[in-house]
């Protein structure tokens, strides 16, 4: 068991930020860590890591309880924070010698910076300041940074957050590449981002985990039982006429030709059937699956 949390509570003063949360991380597993702003991840995430106790509970990582403050569980964890702190007037190799210093790499050192600078892409940027680069490579350095002591668990809180749509995937593909030798805590706000990279989802809401679960999975969670067919047709139709059909709840246009179908079984054999009987040639029919955002609004609104 890579992390083990057990029954934590953090409270600020008066408010609770956790309120007795309990989760596992096995082994090679990469789990996305949700919930919207305020519900206690970022938190969470530091507790794992060390930089905040938690009020009551237990948190163990690779076996060893953080609480004991151990420098040797630290060395397992990689950590890369939601405000990436670097050194901008240092130079990328630079700063990077200097955090496999902190690590008290030893003779491995020279050999750790430069894997780390070829794994995450940084080796035609390794000579620059960090100040003059792009967001997207700031972020490589900071994965860099956590992966030098070659960690067992991977700690990301919103690795991607202020990226362009280009630095997005490339910093998801290195995740991903790092995640099959890695266990990996990874914190969005991008619900994509869990669906390629995550095999399960935790979900926590005001400092409490409402939901566990495989993310190929996820639809078991929804709470909306209705159906949503797209249809698409070569002439426009008279909506109307189409809701004659029992089973149809809306009818929404999305252009000319097609729409989207809410229903509360599956129609899709009836639409043909109709289809047919008033002369309309169909291009697609599809029903379509609860997506992992739709599950997350309805989970946590």
């Amino acid at each position: 068991m890579s992390i083990s949390v057990s029954q934590v509570t953090r409270t600020f003063g008066t408010q609770k930020a956790l309120n007795n949360v309990s989760f596992e991380i096995n082994s090679g597993e990469v789990v996305g860590f949700l919930g919207p702003n305020g519900a206690g991840k970022s938190t969470m995430m530091k507790i794992i890591t060390g930089y905040l106790p938690q009020t009551a509970g237990t948190v163990k990582v690779c076996g060893m309880d953080v609480s004991d403050n151990s420098l040797d569980y630290r060395k397992r964890i990689g950590y890369l924070p939601e405000h990436n702190p670097l050194y901008l007037d240092m130079y990328v190799k630079e700063y990077l010698k200097h955090i496999a210093g902190i690590y008290k790499l030893g003779r491995t050192s020279k050999t750790k910076v430069e894997e780390a600078i070829d794994l995450t892409g940084l080796r035609p940027e390794c000579k620059k300041k960090i100040g003059s680069l792009s967001k997207g490579y700031r972020q490589r350095v900071g994965l860099a940074q956590a992966l030098l002591p070659d960690p067992e668990v991977l700690i990301l809180d919103e690795p991607t957050t202020g990226l362009d749509p280009n630095q997005i995937i490339e910093v998801r593909e290195l995740i991903k590449k790092v995640g099959q030798h890695k266990t990996i805590m990874l914190s969005t706000h991008i619900m994509q981002e869990v669906q390629a990279i995550c095999e399960r989802v935790i979900i926590i809401k005001k400092g409490e985990i409402i939901a566990n679960e495989k993310a190929n999975n996820l639809s078991s969670l929804s709470t909306d039982n209705n159906y949503i067919i797209k249809c698409e047709f070569t002439k426009p139709i008279n909506p109307d006429d189409l809701r004659k059909i029992n089973s149809i709840l809306n009818i929404d246009p999305i252009s000319e030709y097609k729409y989207i179908i809410s229903t509360t079984s599956d129609i899709r054999e009836d639409i043909f059937d109709w289809s047919v009987s008033n002369n309309h040639k169909i291009l697609t029919l599809t029903l379509e699956q609860q997506n992992i955002e739709t599950i997350f609004r309805q989970l946590t609104q």
